[in-house]
């Protein structure tokens, strides 16, 4: 008999480690609107509410609508949430790697639940060779996991990893309540946070391909099981309704995923033409990146004065959101800001995804933000790399060039601190809360970006006074004088807009050069 170790993890535990964000953690929607008209106020910035920050008073609040169920007639509203609110047990299975990440993973998945609106009442890590194929955790292991499902109340089982249908539907049996995996969890997340058509649409296309081998695999909750002497024994012929409704189900849900894809392929047509506008303007574009809730948002609106959505939550951005502002230099930038990345994301995710990901494959630059008051901000950025390495190897295109930045240096220990910042010597550390090392950042930035310029010499004639104008937004002159046919222009450009000064180039003038 294989020998297994069982460890608890409670939700307390996990309350104890620090997940602060690079803004505060608002626990309403009016706070966050108080602490926005203090910090514009500081800056002596409009105090007026962000579209980002109206966002999230949208998705943070819930209203009953009285009269509808005889159930929650006096109720109040702070009881129906808790009311509805999902009770689950957390179970990870611990196959590889150290203790301090299976640690990790497991309070990661409690702050997916959370952040999917559910309470943790235990968790549950054990040690294996690998997941059992029957019931992931083994039989004398899934007795005990009812046992504890008995003792909290839970209503819910979520476990640390992907599991097959056969192997849902075993676990339901044992421990009599509804059981999902972390891909399941993840998707509901995006389902939830979702607020494009595009983006709604990819989500729905994950679900779809996750849910398709999983109608018959629910267990207890999936009502529309096999019916009659079908759902046993039955033999040939004798099929029941049940059968024929999941067939039907598959067949419905092929059409739709066939639309979806048809509809996103539309849009990222869309995409492109306008990916394609922004690189012929010349101007270069920087693409954030990282993994979920490390502070993209939060490093765009410190680097672009933008009021994107920031929230203390997992998967707060699924839209891609582009910003233009200006360096120091006065070059300006296009930054956009992608979805964040986790461990073990969802294949479903990523392929539905990879229109959205484009993004990163025709960056000029990527800022792969890292939350430096992680526990373990190694495996983030191994996590990131991983998903951004098979985006690009898809796409058949150079990688672009990577600024590692760490985020959150406020909440880090100093002697922490001196140690990452021994580990990673090439990366921008800053807070994007407070705002320390984003001035420093934002120079790096231009010093990056200007290296990728292309230095020329043209003659441009007075008549092509937009042209010089492009070159004085886009560019950096370094010479210029005025002759009789126009005047001469030494300068470093975007390639883009090298191209479209190639025929003004005189003789023995014009470089090629990086």
């Amino acid at each position: 008999m294989r020998k297994s170790e069982t460890y608890d993890i409670t939700s307390a535990d996990a309350s104890e480690i620090d997940v602060t964000a690079d803004d505060a953690v608002f626990d309403d929607a009016t706070d966050v609107v108080a602490e926005h008209k203090a910090r514009m106020a500081r800056n002596g910035w409009s105090a007026e509410p962000t579209a980002g920050e109206l966002q999230l008073e949208e998705r943070t609040s819930l209203r009953r609508v009285a009269g509808l169920s005889t159930e929650l007639a006096d109720v109040t509203e702070v009881e129906y949430r808790q009311l509805r609110l999902e009770r689950v047990v957390l179970v990870g299975v611990w196959t590889t790697g150290t203790a301090a990440q299976a640690d990790a993973s497991m309070t990661e998945l409690a702050l997916l639940a959370e952040t999917a609106g559910s309470q943790v009442l235990e968790g549950l890590i054990q040690r294996r060779d690998k997941p059992d194929p029957a019931t992931y955790i083994g039989s004398g292991k899934a007795d005990e996991l009812r046992a504890v499902v008995l003792e909290t109340g839970a209503d819910t089982v979520i476990c640390d990893g992907e599991l097959t249908p056969a192997q849902l539907t075993a676990l339901e049996k044992v421990v009599k309540v509804k059981v999902i995996d972390r891909t399941a969890l993840i998707l509901d997340i995006f389902a939830q946070h979702a607020t494009s058509r595009e983006g709604k649409a990819q989500v729905a296309l994950a679900q779809m391909e996750y849910m398709l081998p999983r109608l018959r695999g629910w267990g207890e909750s999936m009502s529309r099981q096999a019916g009659g002497r079908a759902g046993s024994n039955g033999g040939v012929g004798l099929r029941g309704p049940g059968e024929t409704k999941i067939e039907t189900d598959r067949r419905r849900i092929r059409e739709r995923m066939a639309k979806l894809r048809r509809e996103i392929r539309e849009m990222k047509t869309a995409r492109d033409t306008m990916r394609s506008r922004r690189n012929s303007s010349g101007i270069p574009s920087v693409a954030i990146v990282g993994y979920t809730n490390a502070g993209k948002s939060s490093l765009m609106n410190a680097l672009t004065g933008s009021g994107v959505l920031v929230q203390d939550a997992l998967f707060a951005t699924l839209d891609p959101t582009t910003r233009r502002a200006a360096l120091d230099d006065g070059r300006e930038v296009v930054f956009t800001d992608t979805v964040g990345f986790v461990r073990h994301l969802p294949t479903q995710l990523v392929e539905a995804f990879r229109s959205t990901l484009e993004e990163v494959t025709g960056a000029d630059l990527l800022l792969h933000v890292v939350d430096g008051s992680d526990p373990l901000p190694a495996e983030q950025i191994k996590a990131v790399r991983e998903v951004i390495t098979d985006v690009i190897k898809q796409s058949k295109l150079p990688a672009p060039p990577e600024l590692l930045v760490v985020n959150k240096i406020d909440a880090i220990a100093p002697m922490e601190l001196t140690r990452l910042q021994a580990q990673l010597p090439d990366a921008a550390f800053v807070s994007a809360h407070t705002g320390a090392g984003i001035d420093a950042l934002r120079a790096r930035l231009g010093d990056l970006l200007g290296g990728l310029d292309v230095e020329i010499s043209v003659l441009l004639p007075y008549s092509r006074g937009d042209l010089l104008a492009r070159i004085h937004a886009d560019g950096r002159i370094v010479s210029s004088t005025h002759e009789e046919g126009g005047a001469r222009v030494h300068a470093r450009v975007p390639h883009a807009l090298a191209a479209a000064l190639a025929e003004y180039a005189h003789a023995g003038g014009a470089a090629a050069q990086a």
